[in-house]
Formats: structure tokens, C-alpha cells, sequence
């Protein structure tokens, strides 16, 4: 998309504070982006606002009286009204679309200001999280489209095609918000720039470590563990732990859509580590229960899979099998710090999506959030730039039946046995052949993994080593924790990107998906548990989580509200109701 420079030039003369000082810091380290920095400032205060909006139109947000998405109009509790463009919950960001909101009539074009003359309870913070994300998502966006190279629809490394992700989260409004990382440290680590960061290596005596599974020969040294540890995390957290690393840069690995989860640029696996600062919605540790979960969970879940898989089971039309793979938990461990693990010097070992789904020559492995992408420079989303190349006349459909009828089956067969996965665009990876169908899936990070014993116990597994959180027996919770990710999530990004808000051709697509979620639970047998996990599923309301209110809260936990089910028969796809 064409960069307006009078834009530009305008944004240099009215710059928020902290807008002015990342362009003081980019002078210094960078100054080569500083104009494209400048330049993308305006489009990146629209992509904040716009997902700032969705919220207000559709988050039980406090301090609002009223809402209606179908409208573009909000009341507050103290009788003020503001209008902007109307929004479904599902729709993603346009290029260069108006997203200016009017509170009372007076005009807002940026994120933090209009949040800031709302007043709402408890935004405080928020509001200085939207100024840092405005200039934070502006830098990605210069950085990205100097860095990226020219997509191609093949051929491509999985961590390249990870980096593509530019705006991050297609929902929240703290998307490229990273408080406590500088403008050096965004360029020197954050996906987007395609940096190499060295991963560090701390030696901790074993016996003052936490281990499980089968850690690497090749990083002891002797009767120590070397623990890789983020450079940003050796900076800032390990000197208050007592702990100074004992290699420096000793892995070189591309970060991946997490930040903090990185590729060795050898192979091998995926390495999660710990960074003790919030992005998007929470800090990113490793807590205790994390590591000690790592492997139990792991082998439960393959195994689970794997029976899913078993030929003459009930498992799919003909017994046909699951195309679904795990990425397993290979090891993990943390150090104890005065006598407890700590989450701050943690790590886990993950098999990468690459090795977990086999792939044949010809085929790649994309998260689906990357499908669902705009490049930088503000380029089709990934998803229909394959499918255009592809000449067929009903690409579009075909290609998102084939995907439901792969993914939808497997899981909620998952569900049916107690298993329910945060199938989101960032865990949820499709495996494309060369023409772009997609063949397989894999699923990666399983820490949000939700089991139910009860129902596992019904299939002969055992999950009583799995603790902590991840253990559930509320049917509500499991049935939130899939369909919200799935459905609210990961295949409305898609379903957006694909129908580029033509609303007729948005409601066919959702008609796809729901003759295919049919289809899956007409494959499973009648029980209670399966009829009523079917009614949730095409209820007139569908969970998602509410992201923004959760941000308002300020609370480390999940907030889920109920929001018009696209599925539901009958539903008002083109608009929102009341």
C-alpha cells in the first residue's frame, strides 16, 4: 500500500511522547528506518484503534451502558455516545480503512488519547500500553518491509513464513505492545525483523535444578545443567536471581510469532524460554507446574492422539484416521532459587512443528494466524494470495471445506475424550502441499491444553500425573477453551480474510464451516456428553475471550464472554445484532 508523505510529515509534527522518543532512540540505533517509521506511525495508530474499537463495540467493557456492532455505536454510563465504522467480532483489520471514532462528536485518531478521555475504570495502564504499542507496532512495520523478503508461495522456511505475522494479535489492541523491551532490544529480537538472536547458556549444579524428561547430553557440563536462557532475560532478570551466563550467544535461532520461542538455526528442537516482561496479554514466564507437566502431558496426549489414529476405531467416516499431530515436550527444567523453581530461569525443550508433521518433499508447515496475515507493505493475506494462484473458480470454498473437514474432525473427537486444545491461529499449524491444500495438522504448546479425568478415564487414560491447572472437569471450560479458540478465533480470522468483508460471500463461508462441524458430530457416537457439547457448540451465543477487559482488569487471568454465534442456525451473519 502507498505510503502517503504529507501522512508522514504530519505525523512528525503531532507525535505523542512516547511516539517522540522512540524516534529519538531509532535516531540513534537506526536511523536508516526512521522515515519509514514516521511513515507507517498513521497506519499503525488505525490497526490499534481499530482493534480499541472492536472492543468497545463488543467487550462488556466497564463504563459502557450500551452496544451494537451492527451500528457502530457505543453509550456510555454517563450518557456520552461515540460512533465510528460499524465491526463484526470476527472482521480483521482493511488497509487504509477509517477507523476514526467520535466521542460526543469530537474525532479520535489514536488509540491511547481516545481511551484516555473515556475514563473507563481501571485504564490506566492500558492507556500507557496503547502508547507504546502504537510506536512499537510503527517500528515492525518499517523494520518488516526493509527486512522481508520477496514472498514467494512456496519454498520458504516455516520460521520466515512465522516472521511474516507483522501486526501480531488480529484482535487485541495491545498486539505489538512491549513495555521493557527498548527500540534496540524490538530490533535486535522481535520475529518481525528477522533478527538471529544468541541464546545464552546458565550453568546450574543439577542438584539445584528441576528436570523432566530426557535433557540433552550436549547441554551438561559435567554435573551441571546449561540452561539456554533469553539474552534479554540475562540482561534484565538473572543478575536479581544471583545467576550471569557461563556462554554468551551460544545458540544462534530465529524467533518465531511467540518472541520468546526460537528455531536453532541447526534443527533440533524449539526452544521456549523465559521473558519476564508482558506482551500482549501476559508475562512470560515458565512457571513450575509448566515444567513439571512438560512430560506426562506430552506422552498423554500422544498418546490420545495416536488411539485417535488406530484403524477401525471410531474415529471418522471408515475409521480413516486422525491427521492430527502434537509437537511433544521433549525436556524442561528450571533452577531452584531460594528453594523454589524459578519461572524466571526456566526452560522447555519442544519438538518442532517441522519434525511433528513429517513433512514430504514439496509440502511447508503454516500457522494459520499466518494465513490469515497481510505481509508488510500491507500485501493480500497469505491465505488468498495461494489460493489466487491456484485459477480455480470456487478456490476459496474448496479449500476451506477441505480445512474444516480436516481440523474440525480430530478435535472435537479430542473433546468427545476429554482433550481440549487451544486451537488458536498461533498453536494450530497446517501442513500445505504444493498446490496449497492442506493435508495434515499439527498442534504446538500445550501448556493451555485443558483435560478432563473424568472422560479420559472413560477411554482407559490415566491423566492423574498431569496437575495443576490443565486438569478440568467442567464441560463448560473444555467446550470454552476449543470452541473459543477454534471457532472464535482461528477460523474467523480465517473466514475475515477469505471473504475480505463481502458479507454475502462471509455468510456462505460460515455455512461451510457449519455443515462441517455437522458432519463431525454426526461421526461421533450419541452419548449425553456428545449432544451436549454439539448444542454448545451451534448455541445462538459462542464464548471468546475478551481480551481488552481482561487488559482492564489487571489480572493475569482469563475472561470469557459471550458473543453471536456465526454457527448458530438462523444467525445474522452480515450484521450484529443487539
Amino acid at each position: 500500500m502507498h505510503r502517503d508523505p504529507d501522512c508522514a510529515k504530519s505525523a512528525r509534527q503531532m507525535l505523542r511522547a512516547p511516539e517522540a522518543a522512540f524516534a529519538t532512540d531509532l535516531a540513534a540505533v537506526a536511523p536508516h528506518l526512521l522515515a519509514g517509521y514516521h511513515q507507517e506511525l498513521p497506519p499503525a495508530r488505525a490497526a490499534v484503534l481499530g482493534r480499541l474499537w472492536r472492543a468497545l463495540l463488543h467487550e462488556p467493557l466497564p463504563g459502557v451502558a450500551a452496544r451494537r456492532g451492527d451500528t457502530g455505536r457505543v453509550e456510555l454510563a454517563d450518557g456520552r455516545v461515540l460512533t465510528g465504522p460499524p465491526r463484526l467480532p470476527h472482521d480483521l483489520p482493511l488497509p487504509g480503512e477509517d477507523t476514526t471514532v467520535r466521542l460526543d462528536g469530537h474525532a479520535h485518531d489514536h488509540p491511547a488519547a481516545l481511551l484516555a478521555a473515556l475514563g473507563l475504570p481501571g485504564a490506566d495502564a492500558l492507556v500507557a500500553e496503547l502508547d507504546h504499542g502504537v510506536p512499537s507496532l510503527a517500528l515492525s512495520r518499517a523494520g518488516a518491509i526493509r527486512a522481508a523478503p520477496a514472498r514467494k508461495d512456496g519454498g520458504r522456511p516455516p520460521a520466515q513464513i512465522e516472521q511474516d505475522v507483522v501486526d501480531g494479535h488480529p484482535y487485541h489492541p495491545c498486539c505489538r505492545s512491549r513495555p521493557g523491551l527498548s527500540v534496540a532490544e524490538q530490533l535486535a529480537y522481535a520475529p518481525e525483523h528477522r533478527p538471529v538472536v544468541g541464546l545464552d547458556l546458565v550453568a546450574v549444579p543439577t542438584r539445584r535444578c528441576r528436570v523432566v524428561g530426557a535433557w540433552p547430553d550436549g547441554l551438561r557440563d559435567g554435573d551441571r545443567l546449561l540452561l539456554p536462557v533469553h539474552p534479554w532475560q540475562s540482561e534484565h532478570v538473572l543478575p536479581g536471581l544471583g545467576h550471569r551466563p557461563a556462554v554468551v550467544g551460544a545458540i544462534p535461532a530465529h524467533p518465531l510469532m511467540s518472541l520468546r520461542t526460537l528455531a536453532p538455526l541447526d534443527g533440533g528442537p524449539h526452544l521456549k524460554t523465559a521473558l519476564t516482561t508482558r506482551m500482549t496479554s501476559a508475562i512470560r514466564d515458565i512457571s513450575a507446574s509448566g515444567v513439571e507437566n512438560s512430560a506426562p502431558l506430552s506422552h498423554l496426549l500422544a498418546r490420545v492422539v495416536a488411539d485417535l489414529a488406530e484403524p477401525g476405531g471410531p474415529h471418522g467416516r471408515n475409521g480413516s484416521g486422525s491427521p492430527l499431530r502434537i509437537t511433544r515436550n521433549l525436556a524442561a527444567a528450571s533452577a531452584v532459587v531460594n528453594g523454589e523453581p524459578s519461572a524466571d530461569l526456566a526452560v522447555l525443550l519442544r519438538e518442532s512443528p517441522s519434525a511433528a508433521a513429517r513433512l514430504r518433499p514439496g509440502e511447508t508447515v503454516v500457522p494459520v494466524a499466518a494465513l490469515a496475515a497481510r505481509p508488510a507493505g500491507d500485501g493480500p493475506p497469505l491465505i488468498r494470495a495461494l489460493l489466487a494462484s491456484s485459477g480455480a473458480p470456487d478456490a476459496t470454498a474448496d479449500w476451506l471445506t477441505a480445512f474444516c473437514d480436516l481440523a474440525i474432525p480430530p478435535l472435537v473427537r479430542l473433546l468427545s475424550r476429554g482433550v481440549a486444545p487451544a486451537a488458536h491461529g498461533q498453536n494450530l499449524l497446517v501442513v500445505l502441499d504444493p498446490g496449497a491444500r492442506p493435508r495434515r495438522l499439527v498442534y504446538r504448546d500445550l501448556a493451555d491444553v485443558r483435560l478432563s479425568p473424568r472422560r479420559l478415564a472413560r477411554y482407559g487414560f490415566d491423566a492423574s500425573p498431569v496437575g495443576g491447572r490443565v486438569a478440568n472437569d467442567d464441560p463448560g471450560v473444555l467446550r470454552t477453551m476449543l470452541f473459543g479458540h477454534l471457532f472464535g478465533t482461528a477460523l474467523g480470522a480465517l473466514v475475515s480474510a477469505l471473504a475480505d468483508r463481502d458479507r454475502a460471500a462471509e455468510s456462505r463461508l460460515w455455512s461451510l464451516v457449519a455443515t462441517a462441524a455437522r458432519r463431525a458430530y454426526d461421526d461421533l457416537p450419541a452419548t449425553p456428553e456428545n449432544r451436549a457439547d454439539r448444542a454448545a457448540l451451534f448455541a445462538p451465543e459462542l464464548k471468546v475471550k475478551a481480551l481488552t477487559l481482561m487488559r482492564l482488569r489487571g489480572v493475569d487471568q482469563d475472561a470469557w464472554i459471550p458473543l453471536p454465534n456465526p454457527l448458530a442456525d438462523g444467525a445474522p451473519r452480515g450484521e450484529h445484532p443487539r
